[in-house]
């Protein structure tokens, strides 16, 4: 069977857990002003598939794109790069 292409990978911090198997991940990324070339920081956020609840917030994971899950889901976290060292 043929590959359809490479799925997207972006990282990012997750900010919020509180719905079940979902969380909220902010991405950052830098982005050079268009006339005065200052380097801007751009945040996104995704609504990214979690179906073990295992990530928390404050953890750096990677997600990547996936089929439509729900109305604003098309991420799923594909692992944990670091835990989070936030106390709750």
């Amino acid at each position: 069977m043929a590959e359809r292409g490479q799925q997207k990978k972006l990282v990012g911090t997750v900010t919020s857990n509180q719905a079940d198997k979902t969380v909220l991940v902010m991405v950052e990324r830098l982005t050079k002003h268009m006339t005065y070339g200052k380097y801007i920081r751009k945040r996104s956020k995704y609504m990214a598939h979690d179906p073990q609840n295992s990530c928390d917030i404050g953890d750096k994971v990677r997600i990547v794109e996936s089929r439509p899950i729900s109305k604003r889901k098309r991420w799923a976290v594909a692992d944990i790069i670091e835990k989070g060292n936030i106390a709750v």
